[in-house]
């Protein structure tokens, strides 16, 4: 069995590590003043993405990319190292065309898009024209069961009319940010004989539409993200017939098409994040001393730095794992995909919050401050607890594929007991 990333990919991810390196990473303090100073876009990001595109650094995420299309197809399994190394800078992923939320949206409008709407929205999001937002979650309603979403959808004559409010829309606030795939409740006379999960579906509406507003854009743990998490107020948005996203109803099985490879590049970010904040820590033991001893010779920190590694190890395995598995497609056992894709946005999240909790610790008040990038990466890893659904509904999803399983097999465990009856009837052993 071989562990080792394919040579091509190794050799795509070292041109990576050295883009960043040389061009990314040197405008990390530029890239922080200015947002501090409110020009975002930074300048400098349209020359970033323009050499990044040259360099053929663009567009690495999309399995299904056609020849005509920019950038470069690659597997889930594939890109998912280079996840990793644009994690350890969380701006980063927008010089090659690869951030969220407009990786999901690009690969919902592959793959459900017409022809008006490939032209008109995924062609300049894949060349890096626009910026785009996914606006699902709602501040009246639990979202974390989707069916509660009541942003409402009405067919009136040749258009659609849209009335509800969104919030933690990440994107809005960007000013290149021109489409907002909205998820609404089916309004029609015939919504209640649906199945609860066929009353959604999925309407593109831009961002300028008269009757959208940004509300604001809601800070997390108190860090303001300049692309904005916002509050939305959709209020009498008429978009015309053809903005309808795929098939009347089917929002919730576009939205489970769009989850699943972009939970593999939310992971393999993180563990970005968390093998940074262990390079950070390791050595930061190595020269920080207290009574009379250097940091690294503690047993309890050593512990840390150990438990932090085998995790992280144990999280790339099987983050890696579920990629291979939704690049097998129909191949694969869709029941065991989905729990598995379910079980790494737990392990990641919670991954997070430990190592770099860990790595807070290790360098004391510094690691509180924003001196060094560990206070931004707990506070994303612990928005990870909810954010495309709190934990406790992943693991829900997980249990409930064991239970199948398990009601599948039911009796056959029992072959590994030994009943006193059985013993007694053993053949003697001399």
């Amino acid at each position: 069995m071989n562990f080792d990333y394919p040579a091509p990919v190794q050799a795509l991810r070292a041109r990576l590590e050295d883009f960043m390196a040389r061009y990314v990473l040197p405008y990390n303090a530029a890239w922080h003043q200015s947002v501090a100073q409110g020009r975002f876009p930074p300048p400098f990001m349209a020359d970033l993405k323009a050499l990044a595109k040259s360099e053929g650094l663009w567009n690495l995420f999309l399995p299904t990319l056609r020849e005509d299309e920019p950038g470069t197809r690659l597997s889930n399994l594939d890109y998912a190292p280079l996840a990793e190394v644009m994690g350890r800078l969380p701006w980063a992923s927008e010089v090659f065309n690869c951030s969220a939320p407009d990786t999901g949206n690009m690969e919902l409008l592959h793959l459900f898009a017409s022809p008006e709407q490939n032209r008109r929205w995924l062609q300049p999001l894949l060349r890096g024209e626009i910026r785009s937002a996914f606006a699902m979650s709602e501040p009246d309603v639990a979202s974390s069961d989707p069916t509660n979403l009541q942003t409402r959808v009405v067919q009136q004559g040749d258009a659609w009319v849209i009335n509800g409010r969104k919030w933690f829309t990440t994107g809005a606030a960007n000013p290149d940010c021109k489409l907002l795939i909205v998820m609404c409740r089916n309004a029609s006379g015939d919504e209640e004989q649906a199945s609860m999960h066929q009353r959604h579906s999925m309407v593109l509406v831009p961002r300028d539409a008269p009757g959208v507003q940004v509300l604001r854009n809601i800070s997390v743990l108190h860090h303001h993200a300049p692309e904005g998490h916002c509050e939305i107020l959709l209020q009498g948005v008429r978009v015309p017939g053809s903005a309808l996203l795929g098939e009347w109803g089917a929002g919730f099985a576009m939205a489970q098409a769009r989850l699943g490879p972009g939970r593999v590049h939310h992971c393999m970010r993180s563990i970005g994040q968390c093998e940074l904040a262990l390079q950070l820590a390791a050595e930061r033991t190595l020269e920080r001393q207290m009574f009379g001893r250097y940091e690294s010779d503690f047993s309890n920190v050593q512990d840390w730095l150990a438990e932090s590694r085998i995790e992280i190890d144990q999280a790339r395995l099987l983050v890696l794992r579920t990629a291979w598995l939704l690049d097998q497609g129909s191949a694969a056992d869709a029941a065991a995909t989905r729990a598995q894709v379910a079980a790494i946005k737990v392990v990641a999240a919670r991954l997070q919050t430990r190592v770099v909790d860990r790595a807070m610790q290790v360098f004391g008040a510094m690691g509180l401050s924003p001196d060094t990038p560990l206070a931004q990466f707990w506070s994303w890893g612990r928005a990870l607890h909810l954010m495309d659904g709190p934990d406790e509904v992943h693991l829900r999803s997980v249990a409930r594929h064991e239970l199948a399983q398990a009601r599948g097999r039911m009796g056959q465990s029992s072959d590994w007991f030994t009943t006193p009856e059985q013993m007694l009837a053993a053949p003697r052993v001399r």
